[in-house]
């Protein structure tokens, strides 16, 4: 009774059935593209929301330094404490505003970006799944003709 050599046997019949890795580069590739496109909504929301931030400090210190300067009369003190309340309070609406802005542009941007995703994904899956399908019926077919 002869042997018989298991390792040619394995390597035949996993040559029988090719494995095509260019699906799983083009869906690397996929994921790289799409989270270089998340990562530049981030870093743009991020840039915006500091320039923001920039104002408004800027804005508050500029308001603080009329605050900190000596009057000539005392009720004039309480007068440049009002003025400085109702500035804040309208730098800080305007401040909130812009950062709604922001995340309202973030949230459209990764929606549109998710959405297109979801789609490229499922034609790749699709066409990968007919590919392999298309080769593993040529693989039996060569088995079947060999056997």
């Amino acid at each position: 009774m002869a042997q018989q050599d298991y390792t040619k046997m394995v390597q035949d019949f996993f040559g029988a059935f090719p494995v095509d890795m260019t699906a799983g580069q083009d869906a690397f590739k996929s994921a790289a593209a799409f989270n270089e496109k998340l990562s530049a909504v981030a870093l743009d929301a991020a840039e915006k929301s500091t320039e923001i931030s920039t104002k408004w400090t800027k804005d508050t210190l500029a308001k603080v330094g009329t605050v900190t300067k000596a009057q000539a009369e005392p009720a004039d003190y309480s007068k440049v404490v009002t003025d400085f309340a109702s500035a804040a309070s309208e730098m800080t609406s305007e401040s909130m505003a812009a950062y709604a802005e922001i995340a309202k542009k973030v949230q459209m941007e990764t929606v549109e970006l998710l959405m297109a995703a979801g789609k490229n994904a499922g034609e790749e899956f699709t066409a990968a799944a007919k590919k392999a399908s298309d080769d593993v019926s040529k693989a039996a077919k060569k088995a079947a003709k060999a056997a």
